[in-house]
């Protein structure tokens, strides 16, 4: 039998806008394996002490850290862009975290966008963790389309050796996401498990709710005996905590059976 390598995590960015301790009492009753923090406003999400007593009082480690790259957190930590990614750095090694999840450079971010790649080699080489540029999308209106990110949205074909899938942003980037994770191979070193329509936004819908292939992904990476963090990041700000527990509880389900050998069956 093929040992499961698998993790299936929570992020605490699928209970915004509830605090980091809600998000960690909440996986651990719901049993997901671990915890994705996403670095905002809430002080707990900062600080790697009170991050490492929710962690053991609720026997979740922290899998990854993401850094506050986003456009909602863009006055996180400064706006120094390396400061933002050196301290996600710290706090990974602090909380026992070994993936910091980031966004590559805005447009408008030259200088940083200029240093970016040499920068985050040069930080996975000096600290041992993996640095994992997610895919993004260009932003679109009706009428127009801008690519907002640099060197570009599409993580594949730049040289970066770790690299996180979302599921949601493939769907608003109109990506096959299928393909992205094969072509990645080995340099997949997270994936975000949501899903999408294909609409402008960002939907981050519960997974099977959407158009993507998420659990053609899973499958392949069972295949594949990928050993990684599944990370579910969907989005339940509007939901009412009945339905916003429920959705939880379908998106983790989704993903265990769509890991398990054979659907059920074991692998010989």
């Amino acid at each position: 039998m093929i040992p499961m390598t698998i993790r299936i995590g929570l992020s605490t960015a699928a209970m915004y806008p509830d605090n980091a301790a809600t998000a960690f009492a909440t996986a651990a009753r719901l049993g997901y394996e671990a915890v994705e923090v996403m670095v905002w406003t809430d002080p707990v999400t900062q600080e790697p002490g009170a991050l490492r007593a929710l962690s053991e009082h609720h026997g979740l480690p922290i899998a990854s850290v993401h850094a506050p790259t986003l456009l909602l957190t863009q006055r996180v930590w400064g706006t120094d862009p390396w400061e933002k990614v050196d301290r996600s750095i710290e706090l990974a090694l602090e909380v026992g975290a070994g993936t910091v999840v980031l966004h590559p450079p805005f447009r408008w971010q030259r200088d940083y966008a200029a240093t970016f790649v040499d920068g985050i080699a040069l930080r996975e080489h000096d600290t041992g963790i993996r640095l994992a540029v997610e895919n993004m999308f260009p932003w679109r209106t009706a009428r127009r389309e801008m690519l907002a990110y640099l060197p570009h949205w599409d993580p594949v074909d730049q040289p970066y050796d770790n690299v996180t899938i979302d599921l949601s942003h493939t769907a608003t980037a109109g990506s096959d996401a299928l393909h992205m994770v094969r072509e990645l191979g080995s340099r997949l070193a997270h994936l975000h498990l949501a899903d999408g329509l294909g609409s402008f936004k960002d939907e981050h819908l519960v997974p099977g709710r959407g158009t993507q292939p998420c659990s053609e992904v899973l499958e392949h990476l069972v295949e594949a005996a990928w050993s990684g963090d599944v990370i579910v990041e969907v989005g339940t700000r509007k939901m009412a905590p009945d339905r916003r527990e429920a959705a939880l509880v379908e998106a983790l389900a989704f993903a265990q059976f769509a890991i398990m050998p054979t659907r059920g069956a074991s692998r010989i």
